[in-house]
């Protein structure tokens, strides 16, 4: 019961979020200067002829109810048209999506792996050099920007040494760079809150009484310590998860990828409201799809979470 409970109390949290979310971004688009329809017509269109297309686009209606005819489509999948490509919204994202969520996957996979090794390193190896060592390197990763790395990184590999393409993706190696430029930043922060969480632990007496048993030391790290500092891991992972799905937007502009990023910028040069509208909200379902998994994962991992919140209550 208290399972349930807590699982329809963090569905409906996340509904309400992206309700919000589309409020804000449909109202917002929809009071700021500019004329869609003048941008799409140019400045030779007749006023007459412009007036006739906002009444056939429905712009011509008071903003609360444009929004609620919005909304209502896009709970049966209808993102609308754009207006300046003449397709379908969600054919367009469909596409631009999936060139993001291969740069935003590879580049999780890679920050998570990284930092746990180097965390986990530089816990078992507490106060000494190579402790020192990878905790710098983390620092740098999580101090230096992002579009920083990402133009030091073509610079060497791309135009020096031309190991990798410089932008584009029309091979594999050409995922290589964005990542490392996406993913660096993210495997430095999960490599701190790793090594802290780890050092927790290990302090702990029941990890001094898996030592005194003869267990070895890494049965001890990996399958007593590691398990039980996932907590903090799990939600520095979980949400970077989201920040990496964004963060590739300025990832593409860099490296000139097809992807949600180069969508959304067109968008909003060419004032397309649809496909503003429709990236903005395919971005903001898939990051709260992404919150609300955490928060399930925590109550799996810790089941003192979920009875604590039912117990607030």
């Amino acid at each position: 019961m208290l399972v349930r409970s807590f699982l329809i109390k963090r569905i409906l949290q996340a509904a309400g979020v992206v309700i919000c979310i589309s409020a804000l971004t449909f109202f917002i688009l929809n009071v700021v200067p500019g004329d869609p329809v003048r941008v799409m017509m140019g400045d030779m269109a007749d006023e007459q002829t412009v007036q006739q297309v906002r009444h056939t686009m429905g712009l011509d209606k008071p903003v609360p109810e444009q929004y609620a005819n919005w909304f209502g489509k896009m709970l049966h999948g209808d993102f609308g048209t754009s207006y300046m490509q003449k397709k379908s919204v969600i054919a367009l994202m469909s596409k631009a999506l999936t060139v993001t969520l291969q740069l935003a996957i590879c580049a999780y996979i890679f920050a998570v792996v990284l930092g746990l090794v180097m965390g986990i390193i530089a816990a078992v190896n507490h106060g000494r050099w190579l402790d020192r060592t990878l905790m710098s390197l983390a620092v740098f990763g999580i101090s230096a920007p992002v579009f920083w790395v990402a133009i030091v990184l073509q610079i060497v590999f791309a135009l020096n040494l031309k190991w990798f393409p410089l932008s584009g993706v029309k091979t594999a190696a050409a995922y290589v760079l964005p990542i490392l430029a996406l993913g660096t930043r993210y495997a430095a922060s999960i490599a701190r809150v790793t090594r802290t969480s780890m050092l927790d632990v290990l302090s702990q007496d029941y990890i001094r009484t898996a030592e005194a048993k003869g267990l070895s030391r890494w049965t001890i790290i990996i399958k007593h310590a590691l398990r039980n500092a996932l907590i903090p891991i799990i939600t520095i992972a979980g949400t970077q998860l989201g920040d990496i799905l964004t963060g590739s937007i300025l990832i593409e502009s860099i490296f000139a990828m097809p992807g949600m990023g180069k969508l959304l910028l067109d968008a909003i040069n060419a004032r397309d409201l649809p496909l503003i509208e429709g990236s903005v909200m395919y971005i903001a379902v898939i990051c709260v799809a992404i919150y609300l998994a955490v928060d399930i994962l925590y109550a799996v991992v810790d089941p003192r979470i979920r009875l604590g919140g039912e117990a607030s209550e």
